[in-house]
């Protein structure tokens, strides 16, 4: 949004975390040794560390780059 590809988020009290969402943008990446047209999004994760520790923090941003790839797999969690 804007043309901003990323950013750092600032955390306000009493917040322990913020997530900052950069816009998609089409970049060529390389898959199987061919070179491919994909959609990149940045997102940035900031802690306050006296609250979440950092592994915490890269750990949830795993899980939700997991599901922003693969969005099917929240459908089979609806049913936990």
């Amino acid at each position: 949004m804007f043309g901003i590809d990323e950013f750092t988020a600032i955390i306000n009290p009493p917040d322990a975390c913020i997530l900052a969402v950069g816009g998609i943008k089409e970049t060529p990446v390389i898959k199987n040794g061919q070179i491919v047209p994909s959609h990149i999004m940045k997102v940035t994760l900031s802690c306050d560390h006296r609250v979440v520790d950092g592994a915490t923090g890269a750990k949830f941003l795993q899980t939700l780059k997991g599901f922003l790839e693969n969005p099917v797999v929240l459908l089979g969690q609806a049913s936990i």
